[in-house]
């Protein structure tokens, strides 16, 4: 994915090797852009056990797609509940799955078991059950 496809509020600054929160002047240095921030809101609304995939996200936001969600969780998302924001197929998050894991046996995510021939035998979402659709927080949402 290219940082072009993304909101402009969510491009990290090019001159710095960290993931800088803001474009914008050195008064606001520290802030998340606009659109990093409210997906990370929508992240922390998600109850405990259950999930929304990247493109449910962008889609209850109205704005972005699932690659620009990835990528806002990927760069600032280590501070919410990463867990629930998930592949729409289920698989956990490559190279986090074993901490992903952790958290939804603690929070009772319901998961498919794997098959012996699965990769590394690791369990999917069962994405039918841990799917949550904003319930009525969603109906206020702006």
């Amino acid at each position: 994915m290219s940082e072009e496809s993304l909101p402009d509020a969510a491009r990290p600054a090019q001159d710095d090797a960290r993931p800088e929160y803001t474009d914008a002047g050195p008064e606001h240095a520290g802030e998340l852009p606009e659109y990093a921030e409210r997906v990370l809101e929508v992240s922390e609304l998600i109850p405990p056990g259950r999930v929304m995939t990247y493109g449910d996200v962008a889609e209850w936001l109205e704005e972005g797609g699932p690659r620009q969600v990835g990528r806002v969780m990927a760069l600032y998302g280590g501070a919410v509940p990463w867990w629930r924001v998930v592949r729409s197929d289920g698989v956990l998050l490559p190279g986090h799955e074993l901490r992903a894991l952790e958290q939804y046996r603690a929070e009772g995510t319901p998961l498919k078991e794997a098959s012996r021939a699965a990769e590394g035998h690791l369990p999917r979402l069962d994405m039918k059950r841990a799917r949550w659709d904003g319930g009525e927080r969603a109906q206020g949402h702006t």
